[in-house]
């Protein structure tokens, strides 16, 4: 089965439900934002289907690949843009890309060509040598932003993209997100510039209090509800 399935999920710690029964669908071609207050679930939903956060019940399935049965196979399919970027100290930007072609089996030339198109666009060539204590924020997280957008997948998972990125980078990252649609990769966001992303995105779901309060068009959406309405 193509796409993506998250159905009935629900996740407790300490005995409180953080997602209580959550299902929803991604197709290909699509691109779908997560959309509620803090600690409405967003960023849970995310860790469950990475496999951070341990789940009491449900399934997640990616083209019929169970997360729980196949987990590799699972995370092969996917890459993942965090808010807050996490690279390894003891490696460069570049090294950092290799072991992203390494880890999906990008072929080299291929990865080349990847490397420098968007170390190009995003204005770190010069920075391709150095490590990350080095870098700014903004740097680090365009690091990245390149480590996920290298590889052909299924689904791709952004927390807050445009969080840390200037204007120019923030352009551009909005650019290659519908050219991934347009190759038939899922999407699921979350961003609180909402004016922003209801530009390019095709779907939401809302959540409030871990619950699924709203699923709809991104063209329908008018505003989000004061977080205990």
């Amino acid at each position: 089965m193509d796409g993506f399935q998250f159905s009935h999920v629900t996740v407790s710690i300490q005995k409180k439900h953080i997602l209580d029964d959550i299902s929803f669908e991604l197709k290909p071609g699509t691109i779908t934002a997560l959309i509620g207050h803090n600690g409405a679930g967003k960023s849970t939903i995310m860790k469950t289907i990475l496999g951070l956060q341990e789940k009491d019940e449900g399934a997640i399935s990616l083209n019929g690949v169970g997360q729980e049965e196949d987990f590799i196979q699972f995370k092969q399919q996917l890459a993942y843009i965090p808010e807050e970027p996490f690279l390894l100290s003891e490696l460069t930007a570049m090294q950092h890309f290799q072991l992203y072609g390494e880890s999906y089996q990008i072929d080299t030339e291929n990865l080349k060509e990847k490397i420098a198109m968007y170390a190009s666009e995003l204005e770190i060539t010069d920075k391709l040598d150095e490590y990350p204590e080095s870098l700014s924020k903004g740097m680090r997280q365009k690091v990245q932003t390149i480590c996920a957008l290298l590889p052909d997948v299924s689904l791709l998972l952004v927390d807050e993209p445009f969080m840390g990125l200037d204007v120019y980078g923030s352009d551009f990252l909005e650019k290659i997100l519908k050219l991934k649609k347009q190759e038939n990769t899922a999407i699921l966001l979350t961003s609180h510039q909402l004016d922003r992303i209801k530009g390019f995105a095709d779907h939401y779901i809302m959540l409030q209090q871990g619950k699924v309060v709203n699923i709809g068009y991104m063209e329908d959406f008018d505003v989000l509800k004061r977080r205990f309405d």
